[in-house]
């Protein structure tokens, strides 16, 4: 609110009063070029660039004012006084600060300064360590306090898929003793933009699992912060297609690495993804198509099927055209399609604010109940941020961690 108040005073000095000409004859020129960006950014701008989620007006607002505040800078540049001119320039960037802050805000990504910051500086995550310094701290006599956070880079051999640096969570208990333990495994998939240190960050899984391990002497799952895009803007619904082969990597890749590098478990019963968002989607995706290696989802927020905008642009973008490939990954047709499926458990979590949203999650949980997958849906205040998926998922986790252990009765 600060800010925009300052940006909003520091514009109407740089437009000033000025002189007849200025008020009658620009003014009004500026006012309503301004109007009319922001109605055609707000409409047919924003499906121009595929934004199909409804954002707020306050992002439209500042967003017009920042070209009201260049048009101003430009037009009035030669008839204003130098000090008018640098208030013209910090007006620019003001506004463009708070349409910047209010996408943040819609979206949750980042709740202070200072968790922006130590993105943009890639500074190491709380407890992140290296795989040879993972493996020197192995054999403790005790449990150590806390897990580690451990970077890896995931071999792409089955998917080929040009993946970031990936993140494994280890819990205390993996650090105890010469022998490692045979641990369970949670895959951890973020929002359509980001990257895998989001659920870290954003999510607070690490402290969630961490919290949990401290009243169970140590143990939790392993959590896998996989990258399912590849990079910031490319939206792949974790499906393969031209955008890479997302599902191959999250399917294949990683369980493959897992297994092998930390002795996790092989058992699909044992294996489990959670996601937000994209992620949520691709959750039950993953679950559904490939039951030999997942049992277990937490879909937080998800949608109905992957999608990129219309349909006519999911079919283009996710599939290169070819309908068999997209009816092979919209979870309604693959259960349809599969029958039964055997002690398959799942959650659906949404907000208040997300009506779609509950909507779709019961329609997916009917429909998997058709086939034998036990499935509840839960609805919490919030909307779509990561401010409700953090705790939503920390509120979820002893359940996933009862199903990954076999005790289907909680």
């Amino acid at each position: 609110m600060v800010v925009q108040v300052v940006a909003g005073g520091v514009l109407l000095v740089a437009v000033g009063w000025r002189d007849r000409w200025w008020r009658w004859r620009v003014l009004p020129v500026v006012v309503g070029v301004t109007v009319l960006f922001g109605f055609l950014a707000a409409y047919p701008g924003a499906r121009a660039v595929r934004q199909v989620d409804p954002v707020p007006f306050v992002v439209w607002f500042w967003l017009a004012a920042t070209a009201g505040a260049l048009l101003v800078l430009v037009v009035g540049w030669r008839s204003a006084r130098w000090w008018r001119r640098g208030t013209a320039v910090l007006a620019v960037g003001l506004a463009a600060f708070a349409c910047a802050n209010g996408i943040n805000q819609f979206v949750g990504y980042y709740p202070t300064l200072g968790a922006a910051f130590n993105d943009w500086t890639h500074k190491p995550l709380p407890g992140q360590t290296s795989l040879p310094g993972a493996v020197r701290a192995a054999g403790a006599a005790s449990v150590p306090a806390a897990g580690k956070l451990v970077e890896v880079t995931i071999p792409a051999t089955d998917s080929h898929f040009e993946h970031r640096q990936e993140l494994v969570y280890l819990p205390p208990i993996w650090f105890v003793g010469h022998r490692r333990p045979v641990l369970p495994v949670v895959e951890l998939i973020g929002g359509e933009r980001g990257g895998p240190a989001d659920w870290v960050r954003l999510g607070d899984a690490v402290r969630t699992s961490d919290d949990y391990a401290h009243l169970h002497r140590g143990y939790a799952p392993i959590l896998v912060f996989a990258d399912a895009t590849g990079h910031f803007d490319n939206d792949t619904e974790c499906v393969n297609g031209p955008r890479g082969n997302a599902a191959d990597h999250l399917a294949q890749d990683i369980p493959r690495y897992v297994e092998k590098t930390f002795g996790a478990s092989k058992n699909p019963e044992q294996w489990a993804v959670g996601g937000f968002s994209m992620g949520g989607t691709c959750a039950l995706d993953l679950v559904v198509e490939y039951p030999h290696v997942f049992h277990h989802f937490v879909d937080i927020s998800g949608d109905l099927a992957p999608y990129t905008g219309t349909p006519a642009q999911t079919l283009k973008d996710l599939y290169g055209g070819n309908v068999a490939a997209q009816h092979a990954n919209e979870a309604l047709l693959v259960m349809r399609a599969h029958g039964h499926y055997t002690n398959l458990t799942g959650v659906f979590l949404t907000s208040t604010e997300e009506i779609r949203h509950q909507h779709e999650a019961q329609e997916l949980s009917r429909a998997a109940s058709a086939v034998g997958i036990r499935s509840l849906v839960e609805i919490s205040p919030g909307t779509h941020t990561w401010q409700f998926a953090a705790p939503a998922f920390a509120t979820a986790f002893p359940w996933l961690v009862d199903q990954l252990a076999g005790h289907r009765t909680t």
